[in-house]
């Protein structure tokens, strides 16, 4: 039901320098009224909900990972006063098994993982019981393909991430869902088909014909 992409999966011989930016981006999402235009991040829907987000980056660094940034709530004054704002999270020296990673967090959570081979980023990307999007960059555009069709999800993005027009099917593989939404798919999934057989003639059935 989401498409947030809370696993990452970066090279090791680039890992330090994206982390670095990612951490020098996230630090800039201007959390606030979400109605207001500048607001990237607003709040989470009630306090239960933000408990368990922040239970998730508490748990991760109970693992043994690293959090970069984030993972606290804000505290916002005037009419936001008493919300419940997250700062996003970023979080490092992540592993497949951890719960942060296999669950679905539903929040503002970035689990950084590192990898060495493609083959070795398929495999663990697919080590999920869910399926419903995610992305590779690249430069190489023939990896891309090749990437996006190992990848068990029902979307895959190539160099971008959560576009959704809605004339292209929507929906996931394993548990992230049955069937899809959007385009013509759409109209057969919400459709219930019947069949109805009419006869106005003599019945061509045995049971009446006994003697």
């Amino acid at each position: 039901v989401c498409s947030n992409g809370t696993r990452v999966f970066v090279h090791r011989s680039i890992a330090a320098e994206f982390l670095k930016q990612l951490v020098t981006a996230t630090e800039k999402l201007k959390i606030g009224d979400p109605f207001a235009e500048d607001t990237t991040v607003g709040a989470t829907i009630h306090e239960d909900h933000a408990r368990k987000v922040l239970s998730y980056v508490d748990s991760a660094r109970q693992e043994g990972a690293t959090v970069l940034c984030g993972g606290e709530r804000v505290l916002l004054k005037g009419k936001l006063a008493g919300g419940w704002y997250l700062s996003p999270a970023v979080l490092t020296d992540c592993r497949d098994d951890m719960k942060v990673v296999q669950e679905e967090v539903f929040g503002s959570v970035a689990s950084v993982l590192e990898f060495d081979t493609e083959e070795e980023a398929v495999k663990r990307a697919n080590d999920t019981k869910f399926g419903l999007a995610g992305a590779v960059f690249t430069k190489d555009i023939q990896r891309g393909h090749r990437v996006a069709n190992a990848i068990e999800a029902g979307t895959v993005w190539i160099n971008t991430y959560n576009l959704y027009p809605t004339e292209v099917p929507f929906g996931g593989y394993k548990q992230s869902g049955i069937g899809r939404e959007n385009g013509l798919t759409a109209v057969d999934y919400f459709t219930q088909t019947r069949t109805i057989y009419v006869e106005m003639g003599d019945v061509d059935c045995g049971l009446l014909y006994q003697d």
